[in-house]
C-alpha cells in the first residue's frame, strides 16, 4: 500500500468493524490485501514478507459522536455518613417505627401522643451528630411548638383540633428537617411550600435505600455484622421465654395489671398482627427514605430573583383595585364604625352581616395573594410600593369590617366552630398583613419565619382554648331558662339549636354537665349502656321529649357521644378532656 494512500488518522478497531477517530465512531470492514513484494515488509500490516495476504482495515463513513455514559453523581458527605453508620440508622429507624406503633396504634389522642412527638425529635437529635450536623439556630422554636401540639392533642377530645394538630406537627417537622440540611435563611413562602411538597413525594424514590445501604454495610463489615446478628439471636432466645415467665408472674400478682394484659391479648389476632407489621414497615421505610433523600441534598438552596416583571403592569392592576377599595373602605368606616349605616329596605343587621362576611374574607385572601405576587415577580418601584401599601391598609379596613359583621352575626345566631374559626382566620390575616407592610419597605425582613411564628402561636392559642368549651359557654348562657320571668332579648331569639350542642365533644363538659343538672337531667343515665334508650325506656309515654332537638333530650345524646369516646380508656389511651368529662358525669349530684 502506497504512503499516499495510507490513512493519516489514528483509530481504535474491534472485531465488529467499528473504530473511533477523535471521539467519533467510524465503521468499516476488514479486507484482504496482497503484499506487493514477498521479500519486503507489508506496508499496512507490519507483517513479515512472504505471507502473501494480510488483513487491512478499510474505514467507512463516520457514524456520529461516541456515546459516553453520564458520570454518576458523587455522594454527599451526609450520604457517605449515612452509609457508614447504617448500623445505627437502620436499628434506630426500626425502633422509632415500633415506638410509633406503641404510641399510636388505635390511639390517636392518648397520653402517648406527646411522647411520640418527642420521640421523633429525639430521633432527629441523635441522628444529626452521626451525619456530621449540628442543630441550627432557631430550631428550638419548631421543637417546642411540636411538643406543645402533642400536649394539646392529649388534652382535647375535639376531632377537628386533633386533625389540625397532626397536620401542624407534620409541617413543622418537615420544615425543621429542611432547616437542618439546607440554608433556608433566604427562602420565601413559595420556596418553602414547594420544597416541602417535593421532599414528601421525592423520598418515595429512596424506598430501596435501606436494602442497598444494608448490602454495602454488610460487605464492608462482614465480621462485625455476624457478631451483632449472633448476639441479637442469643438475646432473643433468652429474652422471649424470660419475658413470658415474668409476664405470668406479674399478671398473677396484680388484678389491675392482669385485667389490662387480658384486654391486650383479646385484641391480638391475625388481622391486628398484619396491621401492626404494616405500620412498622411503613414508618421504618418512610423515616429512612426521608433521611436518605435529605442527605442527598438534591434541592437547590439558592433562591433566584424572579422580580423581572415590568412594574407599570402591576401598578395598573393594583392601582385600579386600590381606587375601588378606597371607595368601599370609606363606606365601611362611615357605616359600621361611625354608626351612619342605613340598610336597604327589607334588610336586617343579621342578613347584612351574613351576606358580606364571606365575600370580604375572600377579598382579603385575594389581596394577600396579589401583594405577594407583586413583591415576588415585579421589579422594585417606589410607586408600586406606595400602591401596595395603600392596598394593604384598605385590606385592614375590610378585615375590621368582616370582624364586625361576624360579631353581629354571632349576636343573632350564636357561636359555631366555623364562625369561631373564621374569626380566628381574620385575626391571623391581619397579623400577616402587618408583616407584609413591613416587608414592602424592608426587603430583608424574614417574612416566612415571621408568618410561621404568627400562625404557630395563634393556632396554639386556639388549640389550648378548646373551641367546644367556648361554644358551649356562649350558647348555653343564651338559652331561655324556665325560671326567667321575661326574656330580656327583644331583638333576637334565645338559643335553641340543641342538636348542635348534642354533637359537641367532651371539651364542653365543664359547661354542659352543670347545666344538665340544673335542668333536672337523670345523670345516672350515663352509666347505662345507652343513655338515650335508658331514658326512653324509663319514660315510655314521653319518648318524643327525648329528641336531640329538644331541651329535655339533647343532653342524653351528648352523654352517649362522650361515653363512646371514653369507653375502654386505658393507660395508653388516657385523654385529659375525656377524663374530666367522665369525672363530671359520674360525680354525685
Amino acid at each position: 500500500m502506497n504512503e499516499s494512500n495510507q490513512e493519516t488518522w489514528s483509530q481504535t478497531m474491534n472485531a465488529a468493524g467499528t473504530g473511533t477517530e477523535g471521539g467519533n465512531v467510524r465503521t468499516g470492514t476488514w479486507v484482504d490485501n496482497v503484499s506487493p513484494a514477498a521479500d519486503t515488509w507489508a506496508e499496512n500490516g507490519n507483517v513479515p514478507a512472504g505471507t502473501g495476504r494480510i488483513n487491512v482495515w478499510q474505514p467507512g463513513p463516520a457514524a456520529g459522536p461516541l456515546a459516553v455514559a453520564p458520570a454518576r453523581k458523587a455522594d454527599t458527605r451526609e450520604t457517605e455518613k449515612l452509609k457508614e453508620n447504617y448500623g445505627f440508622f437502620a436499628p434506630a429507624a426500626f425502633l422509632y417505627a415500633v415506638f410509633y406503633v406503641f404510641c399510636m396504634y388505635r390511639n390517636g389522642s392518648g397520653i402517648t401522643f406527646p411522647f411520640f412527638a418527642g420521640g421523633g425529635l429525639l430521633f432527629l437529635c441523635c441522628s444529626l451528630p452521626k451525619l456530621g450536623l449540628t442543630l441550627k439556630k432557631g430550631s428550638i422554636f419548631y421543637m417546642t411548638a411540636i411538643v406543645l401540639l402533642g400536649i394539646s392533642t392529649f388534652c382535647t377530645d375535639d376531632g377537628r383540633i386533633i386533625g389540625f394538630n397532626k397536620l401542624g406537627i407534620f409541617l413543622l417537622m418537615i420544615s425543621l428537617l429542611l432547616k437542618q440540611f439546607f440554608d433556608t435563611s433566604k427562602w420565601k413562602l413559595g420556596k418553602f411550600l414547594g420544597s416541602i411538597t417535593v421532599t414528601v413525594f421525592a423520598c418515595i424514590g429512596e424506598v430501596g435505600r435501606p436494602f442497598s445501604d444494608g448490602r454495602l454495610y454488610c460487605k464492608n463489615n462482614p465480621g462485625k455484622n455476624k457478631k451483632r446478628v449472633w448476639a441479637s439471636v442469643v438475646g432473643l432466645v433468652v429474652a422471649v421465654p424470660l419475658f413470658y415467665v415474668i409476664l405470668l408472674l406479674l399478671a398473677s400478682a396484680d388484678a389491675v395489671f392482669r385485667q389490662i394484659v387480658g384486654r391486650l391479648l383479646e385484641n391480638i389476632n391475625l388481622g391486628s398482627i398484619i396491621d401492626v407489621a404494616f405500620r412498622i414497615a411503613f414508618i421504618f421505610f418512610a423515616s429512612y427514605s426521608l433521611l436518605s433523600y435529605l442527605c442527598g441534598k438534591t434541592l437547590r438552596e439558592d433562591v433566584k430573583d424572579r422580580r423581572t416583571g415590568e412594574p407599570i403592569t402591576a401598578v395598573t392592576v393594583t392601582g385600579l383595585l386600590t381606587l375601588l377599595y378606597l371607595f368601599f373602605s370609606g363606606i365601611q368606616i362611615g357605616g359600621l364604625f361611625l354608626n351612619k349605616l342605613r340598610l336597604p329596605d327589607g334588610y336586617t343587621y343579621a342578613m347584612y352581616a351574613r351576606e358580606g362576611f364571606f365575600q370580604l374574607l375572600t377579598v382579603g385572601f385575594i389581596n394577600l395573594a396579589i401583594v405577594l405576587v407583586c413583591m415576588s415577580f415585579f421589579r422594585e418601584s417606589r410607586l408600586l410600593k406606595a400602591v401596595l401599601t395603600v392596598m394593604s391598609l384598605c385590606t385592614f379596613v375590610m378585615i375590621a369590617s368582616s370582624i364586625m359583621r361576624m360579631i353581629i352575626y354571632v349576636y343573632y345566631y350564636y357561636m359555631t366552630f366555623d364562625r369561631l374559626l373564621a374569626l380566628w382566620g381574620l385575626i391571623l390575616l391581619s397579623f400577616l398583613f402587618v408583616g407584609i407592610v413591613i416587608n414592602i419597605f424592608k426587603e430583608d425582613f424574614p417574612l416566612f419565619r415571621y408568618s410561621v411564628a404568627v400562625v404557630t402561636v395563634l393556632y396554639l392559642m386556639l388549640s389550648f382554648a378548646k373551641p367546644d368549651y367556648l361554644i358551649a359557654k356562649i350558647n348555653v348562657s343564651n338559652i331561655a331558662r324556665s325560671d326567667y320571668a321575661v326574656w330580656d332579648y327583644t331583638d333576637r331569639k334565645p338559643y335553641s339549636d340543641y342538636a348542635y350542642l348534642s354533637r359537641l365533644s367532651a371539651d364542653a363538659a365543664p359547661v354542659l354537665v352543670p347545666f344538665l343538672k340544673e335542668q333536672g337531667y337523670h345523670m345516672e343515665a350515663y352509666r347505662a349502656d345507652n343513655p338515650v334508650i335508658y331514658m326512653k325506656e324509663l319514660d315510655p309515654d314521653g319518648q318524643d321529649r327525648y329528641s336531640n332537638r329538644r331541651l329535655e333530650g339533647f343532653g342524653y345524646y351528648w352523654m352517649w357521644n362522650v361515653k363512646q369516646g371514653a369507653e375502654d380508656m386505658g393507660i395508653r389511651s388516657f385523654n385529659l378532656s375525656r377524663y374530666i368529662a367522665l369525672r363530671e358525669l359520674t360525680a354525685a349530684p
